[in-house]
């Protein structure tokens, strides 16, 4: 963890990198979400955009939440090329001074990790207590760091969640969550030099329960 701003921190990496997008909603989002009734959803840490875009298009109001104005300024720009800006909106906010009000169908935690000042597990807490009765959250974080990682990236990481710390965000109250998946999922992704390697990562998928 470094003790740079993490608005300047990520600002300047949308500014200095044009694209970090693949245009693709996450696998496992699309997975997830294609028997669920479309409702308000929440993406915290939306990047790019790519996630609250496809939802959108699938009939969600769909928001998304980045700490960084550039990046929020290009994903508002995409969804108006899309002629989505009704259905998919962004805003510039520090979510360690606290989440958007609910309640929220569907609030998505899509590798919400940082290796500058996040005070994660606060914020998820606080998310989890913004999913509507019946609504869902989906959490999917890195579970281990990827093969390419050099001892410099590595010294610079936080501790890598598990599953069973992932859950801990409805530890206060258990019994209000029906809990649909929670295990450790391997993907295939490519390494700087354009190597296949299998990565893992976090799954939890809840379902809170209706009133």
């Amino acid at each position: 963890m470094t003790d740079t701003d993490p608005r300047t921190h990520w600002d300047e990496i949308y500014r200095t990198k044009r694209s970090t997008s693949s245009g693709q909603p996450s696998k496992l989002l699309v997975q997830i979400s294609e028997g669920l009734t479309p409702g308000r959803s929440l993406d915290l840490g939306s990047s790019n955009g790519d996630d609250v875009v496809w939802l959108a298009t699938q009939g969600w109001q769909a928001l998304g939440v980045d700490i960084s104005v550039v990046a929020c300024d290009r994903a508002s720009a995409r969804a108006a090329s899309l002629d989505l800006q009704n259905r998919a909106r962004f805003e510039a906010r520090d979510l360690g001074q606290g989440v958007p009000d609910g309640p929220f169908d569907l609030i998505t935690a899509l590798y919400f990790q940082s290796h500058v000042d996040l005070p994660r597990a606060r914020v998820l807490r606080e998310a989890a207590g913004q999913v509507a009765p019946g609504g869902h959250l989906l959490i999917v974080s890195h579970a281990a760091p990827p093969p390419w990682a050099s001892a410099e990236m590595l010294a610079k990481a936080d501790p890598f969640p598990t599953v069973d710390e992932e859950l801990e965000v409805i530890a206060d109250a258990p019994e209000d969550w029906i809990i649909l998946r929670a295990e450790k999922v391997s993907r295939q992704g490519k390494g700087p030099h354009g190597a296949s390697a299998e990565l893992w990562d976090n799954l939890v998928w809840l379902e809170r329960c209706a009133a």
